[in-house]
């Protein structure tokens, strides 16, 4: 089997292309300048040359500040850009699987986000995301939407590296304690995306294994939490660590509002496709082991 991921810099990407030869599987990673989802006239001809067995768009506009000011930029890449790569999957007769985001709620609700829960997004990156949604159920029925949240990993930028970078020069981090989500490696995540694939290819007579779905890791942490266990581990590691001082979402104002209560039911997932990711703490130590490793790997060659 190969997977064709649309995205080659991003976190999920770059995990996918790590982790799907573990599997097995093939990967071809495919992007900017090749295909751009701001402008993917040519989507259904560069996805026809990698020729793969199943379409992972991995690629997003992600900046979720930032697109308060740019929400054409935005939607054109994660509504117009997703619905391009669902259309040229269609025409090959293959699955796509599109990631999307516990941003299209508004936080409101008690307890986890079910697959069914309405969504109502509070910013230009959340209802740039839902568009995507709607313009890929509207290109084929073939199709997983996954909605993941709080992505970290070796890769890119993300908050477990910024949490680590700050604490290299302050002694105290003011971290939000009031927004409440499932923290969520992306390694876990590209593990997750591959069995899915594997079910759509493997069985394309089956239309429950299709639909959207909600993959994170397991359990809740606040931002505060997240913080304070990366510096645990990392002071347990002799790595830098910092004191954190939890403060209210009012004491951090944002250009784009966030939701408050943004955790996600998995169960459906579970019951569908047989996939658990693990617990965000076992898998964020993991993450905190191998970039501190690599950092000293680097300090020690140089």
């Amino acid at each position: 089997m190969r997977i064709v991921v649309v995205g080659q810099e991003g976190q999920v990407a770059k995990s996918l292309g790590e982790r799907a030869p573990l599997h097995g599987i093939a990967v071809t990673l495919v992007g900017r300048p090749m295909l751009d989802l701001a402008s993917p006239s040519n989507a259904a001809e560069v996805l026809a040359e990698a020729g793969g067995d199943v379409i992972v768009n991995a690629a997003a506009y992600t900046a979720v500040d930032q697109a308060e000011r740019e929400p054409e930029l935005a939607n054109a890449i994660n509504g117009d850009g997703a619905g391009a790569i669902a259309r040229a999957a269609a025409a090959m007769n293959v699955p796509v699987v599109q990631l999307s985001t516990d941003y299209v709620f508004d936080g409101a609700a008690p307890e986890p986000y079910r697959e069914d829960s309405r969504p109502q997004p509070l910013s230009v990156y959340g209802s740039s995301k839902l568009l995507g949604e709607q313009a890929v159920a509207d290109a084929t029925d073939n199709h997983a939407i996954l909605r993941t949240a709080w992505i970290y990993s070796p890769f890119g930028k993300n908050f477990v590296k910024t949490m680590l970078r700050l604490a290299h020069d302050r002694d105290e981090v003011a971290v939000v304690a009031d927004q409440i989500g499932s923290p969520t490696s992306a390694l876990d995540l590209a593990d997750g995306i591959i069995t899915v694939c594997r079910h759509l290819v493997l069985h394309p007579e089956d239309p429950a294994l299709r639909g959207t779905f909600h993959m994170t890791g397991t359990g809740k942490a606040s931002w505060a939490d997240f913080a304070a266990a990366i510096f645990e581990h990392s002071a347990r590691l002799g790595g830098p660590s910092a004191r954190v001082r939890p403060i209210p979402t009012s004491e951090y104002p944002t250009p784009a509002r966030r939701p408050a209560q943004s955790q996600l039911d998995g169960s459906r997932l579970a019951a569908v496709h047989g996939v658990t990711l693990p617990f965000w703490r076992t898998s964020l130590e993991t993450c905190v082991t191998r970039l501190l490793t690599e950092n000293f790997d680097k300090e020690r060659s140089s």
